[in-house]
């Protein structure tokens, strides 16, 4: 490019020589100058050649006396980046003290200033001297705003203080924030307990190109649960449920969240119809499990919904745990019994082996009880239960096949 303006500045200097060569063939012209008693008097072509000559010998005068000047400059330029070369490889190599030192002696540089400072705080970080990092970033606060920001926020993050970092990302010089900035700031806004906040920052964390998708699939869900579990009030959390893509509002996660809240202000009906919905999409047991422990009446619908889904899912434990809670709940032991046994013979965790010893207490049998609350113990530690004295486990385990009568409300009625 500097040849190409170079070829094109000679270009134009020689036609435009040639047009004046032209005109003063025609009328030389004649300059006088009279200055005291001295006076000059030449053509006017003999004279633009003397200004030119003058002009050249200035400048190449000029350009002598720049010389050493401009060769320091670049010795200083080199010296700053080579610096920086070698302080950015210690960073990445964990050499923090050599790091710093380095990139502080960089910073001095007007190019390569302010990286090598971002990158001298980190340095500071690792080796603990939170003080030393932020002292670093000061002289970015009015030359790179933006910059300042991040960095700052990054080390406030780092140092778990989101507060700090939110603070820096929103500070008026630093707007519009960098695609880095927005992602920081999202992140800060959950780390604050505003997931719902920084869940509406992913249309322009998309836009931007700030994550990978596949990052932003898991933070969308991740922030859509946390932002349904933070509702405030039950306008709050439909308007967030309402907002949440179609993939979303059957994701067990999601639909836990919002269960679980809806349940807590007293929002039952909707609280069950979300996990009937997603059940009916997409089975999970989880969702299985947590309909039965929703804090909300509505006995017999669930207890209804709870058959069918048995008829395709037979093995499931969490909605064999579930049955049992509801049969418990209407004080029907003798099924809940039987549907505990089948859950955990299916896999069931200490939940299973702890409603079964919550049964047993309620129906008097302590000493079971006891047994059944130390397998939840042992099982919740990964080790293997013990059997309960007086009843063969396995002889007791009934499968679908074994089923030959409903009760009243349709569900598998356990003999026995």
């Amino acid at each position: 490019m500097n040849l190409f303006r170079s070829l094109l500045f000679w270009i134009v200097l020689a036609l435009l020589g040639a047009l004046v060569a032209q005109l003063m063939a025609q009328d030389p012209g004649l300059v006088m100058v009279s200055f005291g008693d001295w006076t000059y008097r030449k053509s006017l072509s003999y004279t633009l050649v003397l200004v030119l000559a003058v002009a050249a010998l200035l400048w190449l005068a000029w350009r002598l006396l720049r010389a050493p000047f401009v060769m320091l400059r670049r010795r200083r330029r080199k010296a700053a980046r080579a610096r920086l070369i070698d302080g950015l490889q210690a960073v990445h190599l964990g050499h923090w003290s050599r790091a710093e030192k380095l990139l502080a002696e960089a910073a001095d540089n007007r190019e390569t200033g302010p990286i090598a400072r971002i990158a001298a705080a980190h340095a500071s970080t690792g080796r603990g001297d939170a003080e030393a990092a932020r002292a670093h970033l000061v002289p970015l606060a009015e030359s790179h705003p933006a910059a300042f920001a991040v960095a700052t926020a990054e080390l406030a993050l780092a140092d778990a203080r989101p507060a700090d970092a939110l603070e820096a990302l929103d500070a008026a010089a630093a707007q519009p924030l960098p695609p880095r900035g927005l992602a920081l700031r999202a992140e800060t806004l959950a780390a604050l307990g505003r997931a719902g906040d920084a869940y509406g920052l992913l249309g322009a964390l998309r836009q931007q190109q700030a994550l990978p998708s596949s990052r932003l699939q898991v933070l969308e869900a991740r922030w859509a649960e946390a932002g349904l579990r933070e509702a405030a009030d039950a306008n709050v959390l439909a308007d967030r449920w309402e907002a949440l893509p179609k993939a979303l509002r059957s994701d067990p996660a999601a639909v836990a969240a919002y269960a679980e809240r809806a349940a807590t202000l007293r929002w039952e009906d909707a609280a069950a119809r979300s996990i009937e919905q997603a059940l009916d999409t997409r089975w999970s047991d989880d969702l299985a499990d947590l309909y039965g422990r929703l804090p909300i009446g509505r006995l017999d619908a669930r207890l209804e919904n709870a058959a069918r889904w048995l008829q395709a899912h037979p093995a499931s434990p969490g909605l064999l745990l579930t049955l049992a809670r509801l049969h418990r709940t209407r004080g029907q032991w003798t099924q809940a019994e039987g549907f505990l046994h089948r859950a955990l013979a299916q896999g069931g965790n200490a939940e299973a082996w702890e409603e079964l010893g919550n049964g047993f207490a309620q129906a008097g049998d302590d000493a079971r009880a006891r047994q059944c609350y130390a397998n939840a113990l042992r099982v919740g530690r990964g080790e293997a239960p013990v059997e309960i004295p007086g009843r063969d486990l396995k002889q007791k385990i009934f499968d679908q096949a074994a089923i030959e009568e409903r009760d009243e409300h349709g569900l598998p009625r356990l003999r026995g």
